[in-house]
């Protein structure tokens, strides 16, 4: 008869054996995800940089710095008077336009615009962290996610799936409100 000293030590090996194999293949995937972002990443910079050349004035750098981040452009529905940082997010209706939100909430809103047009499908907060160039940690992450639930909240956006957001039919039908 097996002692329970030698039981006991076959299921911690088994399960120490488990944990190693997790970890590796946990491993595997990480470095998968690294090696897939830094390729969406080069799309991204991509697009950006042919939205660049196909602004308006041609993508002409003469007499700037730098080239403006296509993202802060948020298309014609961001004039001058577009609404300031920390300011209350209105409840979307009819004819609505997105100068209403502030300028990260209109980064949100350009970036799920973008992808509803293409036809692509909802974004999660980490996606959008890396769309928008910032790290993917769980401040920004969590930052993205309390500006996008309080967009669901007032009728821009939709959470089809707990964590993946699109834009709202009502507001994708009329284009963002512009």
């Amino acid at each position: 008869m097996p002692s329970v000293v030698g039981l006991l030590e076959q299921h911690e090996l088994a399960a120490r054996c488990r944990v190693d194999g997790l970890r590796e293949e946990a491993d595997r995937i990480q470095a998968e995800l690294a090696v897939a972002e830094l390729e969406w990443q080069g799309w991204v910079i991509a697009r950006r940089r042919v939205d660049a050349v196909l602004a308006p004035d041609g993508g002409s750098t003469a007499g700037t710095q730098d080239v403006p981040d296509p993202l802060a452009a948020v298309g014609p529905s961001a004039p001058r008077d577009s609404a300031k940082p920390k300011s209350q997010v209105p409840v979307w209706r009819e004819g609505l336009a997105w100068s209403a939100v502030s300028v990260d909430y209109q980064h949100i809103l350009q970036a799920l615009s973008d992808r509803d047009r293409l036809h692509q499908g909802p974004l999660t907060c980490q996606e959008m962290a890396v769309m928008f160039g910032l790290d993917a940690v769980p401040a920004k992450v969590e930052a993205l996610r309390s500006k996008a639930k309080r967009l669901v909240a007032r009728g821009w956006l939709a959470e089809p799936a707990p964590g993946r957001f699109m834009l709202a039919k009502a507001a994708a039908a009329r284009g963002g409100g512009s």
